[in-house]
């Protein structure tokens, strides 16, 4: 990866950890499941109008969208506005990975290695501890939501992979993908706003969105609306696209790991959220389980470079049978 790249890579970690930022601010005016229909449907009226659908089964495609779009927002909005602290949700909604990992093994067929398993093991610990401290002190019911969210972002990650492999003889442009799977989420999502929230709400949202009688918060929840729709979805997931394709997946997938990094830090900047220590030490284990399989095979194609040419690196190439895809299906939150 070149410098310019891993500037690249640095930059769309912040886009999308300041989004956890953005959608707070959103939440402050807007009902939790009408921002979700609001948001995915700025995106999908033009994508409808200016992009063509990729030829990919229709059936991947809506299980991008439900599981992404629906599934993983619902969640994380419900559990945002139930009182899931900004910078904890961005790193909570991180277990999206090692959910990938027991699906696609459990779905799919995929046999991680054992690096990946520990990985696992070390972050579903992490979560354990966060859930602990969460349930005894504050409340359990925001992190179980948020746990939720990764959840669905697990299975829209596994529908999308899905989707690519069974992609028609011209394959499937993941960028027009990431677009058509906004067209999902906003029909179903209005109806739940509706059944749930109430029409009233909704209509009292938008009335004083704008205009001379618009609330206090309206402004900043607008501004937190354009920045997750431009920056944490447009530029942060075009960015990531552009750079899975010039460099190969393990390396661009550690740098998700510092959007938890952005969102704890913005937080505390912003809003004064200050995690406790055992939300920290959780934090530092799921971090460490998710780059634990990277820094693995990092070690070990080194060793394997490193015995190039007296038959080590053939050997060591042999061993674990690492599945090179899994842990790093990342889209933006």
């Amino acid at each position: 990866m070149t410098r310019r790249d891993a500037l690249l890579a640095v930059l769309v970690s912040v886009c999308w950890g300041v989004n956890f930022l953005a959608i707070h601010a959103s939440l402050e005016h807007y009902p939790p499941m009408f921002l979700v229909a609001l948001r995915f449907a700025v995106i999908a009226v033009p994508t409808l109008l200016l992009v063509r659908r990729p030829q990919v089964p229709a059936r991947w495609l809506v299980g991008y969208g439900v599981g992404f779009g629906v599934l993983q927002f619902v969640f994380l909005y419900a559990g945002m506005a139930a009182g899931m602290p900004v910078g904890l949700s961005s790193l909570v909604l991180q277990a999206s990975a090692p959910f990938t990992v027991l699906i696609a093994a459990a779905c799919l067929g995929e046999r991680p290695s054992r690096a990946t398993w520990v990985g696992i093991a070390v972050a579903m610990a992490g979560l354990l501890v966060i859930a602990a401290y969460r349930g005894l002190t504050v409340s359990l019911l925001p992190t179980v939501l948020v746990l939720l969210g990764a959840l669905g972002w697990a299975l829209g990650n596994i529908a999308s992979r899905q989707a690519q492999a069974q992609a028609g003889p011209a394959g499937a442009s993941p960028f027009a993908l990431m677009l058509w799977m906004t067209v999902v989420p906003p029909l179903p999502m209005l109806a739940l706003s509706l059944l749930v929230e109430g029409p009233d709400r909704i209509l009292a949202s938008l009335g004083s969105a704008v205009g001379p009688g618009a609330a206090p918060e309206a402004a900043a929840a607008n501004l937190g609306l354009l920045y997750t729709v431009v920056v944490g979805t447009l530029v942060g997931s075009g960015l990531w696209t552009l750079l899975l394709r010039r460099n190969p997946s393990s390396a661009v997938a550690p740098f998700s790991m510092l959007v938890p990094v952005t969102g704890i830090t913005t937080a505390w900047l912003v809003l004064g959220e200050t995690p406790a220590l055992a939300e920290v030490l959780g934090g530092v284990l799921v971090v460490g389980g998710v780059l634990l399989p990277h820094a693995w095979r990092r070690r070990r194609g080194s060793r394997a470079a490193a015995g190039a040419g007296s038959g080590v690196g053939e050997d060591l190439g042999a061993v674990g049978g690492d599945e090179e895809g899994v842990l790093e299906l990342r889209r933006a939150p």
